[in-house]
């Protein structure tokens, strides 16, 4: 397998995915006005999307581990752009919707596809460089998308927006089908009525977060039973969805809660922080995303540093570290009304913000054997799509009625405060060498052993 090769296909669609939400928030707008949509109609165009991908991820990586990696985010890359073109294309809301929703399944294929075939082409002491470029290319593709959804709506208009990805995808599509690489190693019987009750029991408690704070209790009680029948499935069946090696990692389960965690304050700050910048200090848009600008860079200069620091400190010191960086982030922005205080809260927001990302994607995705990386890619996506809902939903919760954006910037520094302690149970730094501790590090130690 050409690691170069995979390296960049990861890359693509990590960003793809990245750029494609971002220019639609920029894009909406004009959408709505152009197709004469309503406001719940436009929010469809975003929920839609949310629903689908959410409820299939861990399924898709299922899929990956048995089909390859390559084939399926082939498959997923391909469909995407052309969902995209046909969203540019579309004569009407209701088409959008529609598109957004089947372009949220390809979404579902492929986002778990980046990670399993990184860590299908490299050994475990060599991932965190390339989860590290990951990441960067992922805060870039955030820093521009909306200046380039901007003068994309400014100039040719809000369906030139969604032909963006089309060329981009449509290539890594082709190039991943015309090599596609040895199948998996996973020939274990898909468990499709524990997938079923996995995707209602997210895509129900999605909706639930989405709809606060008038959520429909039909909606989160059949939530809720899916999700225990989705227990009692996974301990029954031969062949659960998530294989007992991730299920029962302690180490994959705080990384997941730390990224949910992260995800959620970082997308409730940002929801919060707009209100105070321009409502409180009365930016206008421009000047408020010039001041939220350190937020990009330093998320995308903390993905590298964050791979020197997994290898000289492990992932526990790094990542407690770098949830203490978060909260202190919000904190200084509940107080901040000047230029150097804002830009040093939201510089401190995307350092630990990068370094939370790196740090535990690398555990969730090293942890996990190579014929289960796709399961574990989908379980660190769906951590990453669940917390920026629950972050939203709760800063909407904390500034309705007697509430405000302030009080809760301060609440969501102190739920970030609060998810630090998830990471103690991440490994430290093997007492034997850079290599985080555990059952890797034994391996590793191993293969250094034989060489000799």
């Amino acid at each position: 397998m050409n690691r170069r090769l995979t390296l960049t296909g990861s890359v693509a669609g990590a960003v793809i995915v990245a750029l494609d939400g971002t220019v639609l928030t920029v894009a909406q707008p004009a959408l709505q006005r152009d197709l004469d949509a309503s406001f719940t109609q436009v929010q469809w165009t975003s929920t839609g999307y949310l629903l689908a991908v959410a409820a299939l991820l861990v399924l898709a990586g299922r899929l990956g581990d048995r089909y390859g990696h390559q084939r399926v985010f082939g498959v997923g890359m391909l469909g995407f752009g052309a969902a995209s073109a046909g969203i540019g294309l579309a004569p009407g809301i209701g088409w959008v919707i529609a598109l957004r929703v089947a372009q949220g399944v390809f979404g579902a294929l492929l986002q778990p596809a980046t990670l399993g075939m990184l860590r299908a082409a490299y050994p475990p002491d060599r991932l965190r460089a390339p989860l590290a470029a990951r990441t960067a290319a992922i805060g870039l593709a955030a820093a521009a998308g909306p200046v380039a959804g901007g003068a994309l709506v400014a100039g040719p208009g809000w369906r030139a927006v969604f032909f963006l990805n089309v060329v981009p995808a449509l290539v890594f599509g082709v190039l991943a089908l015309a090599r596609p690489g040895p199948r998996q190693r996973d020939r274990r019987p898909l468990d499709l009525p524990g997938a079923l009750l996995l995707a209602v029991a997210l895509a129900c408690g999605v909706h639930t977060l989405v709809a606060l704070p008038e959520p429909r209790w039909t909606t989160t009680a059949a939530g809720l039973a899916a999700a225990a029948a989705f227990v009692v499935q996974e301990r029954r069946t031969a062949s659960p969805l998530v294989p007992p090696q991730l299920a029962g990692s302690a180490a994959v389960g705080s990384a997941l809660t730390v990224l949910t965690v992260a995800s959620a304050t970082l997308s409730g700050t940002l929801f919060a922080g707009t209100y105070v910048l321009q409502y409180a200090l009365g930016l206008d848009s421009f000047q408020a995303a010039l001041r939220s600008l350190p937020l990009a860079v330093l998320m995308v200069a903390a993905a590298p540093g964050c791979a020197v620091l997994l290898r000289r400190a492990g992932a526990r010191r790094t990542t407690v570290t770098a949830m203490a960086v978060l909260a202190l982030g919000v904190l200084v922005l509940s107080r901040a009304s000047g230029t150097f205080a804002l830009c040093g809260g939201f510089a401190l927001l995307g350092a630990g913000f990068g370094t939370v990302m790196v740090s535990a994607t690398h555990v969730v995705v090293r942890r996990a054997p190579v014929e289960s990386a796709g399961v574990a890619g989908g379980l660190q996506q769906t951590a990453m799509n669940v917390g920026p809902t629950l972050g939203v939903a709760a800063a909407t919760a904390l500034m309705g009625p007697g509430g405000g954006a302030r009080p809760a910037l301060l609440a969501l520094a102190a739920v970030a405060a609060a998810g630090a302690p998830a990471a103690l149970a991440l490994p430290g730094r093997s007492p034997a060498g850079p290599v985080d501790g555990g059952r890797e590090g034994e391996e590793d130690r191993s293969r250094v052993s034989a060489r000799r």
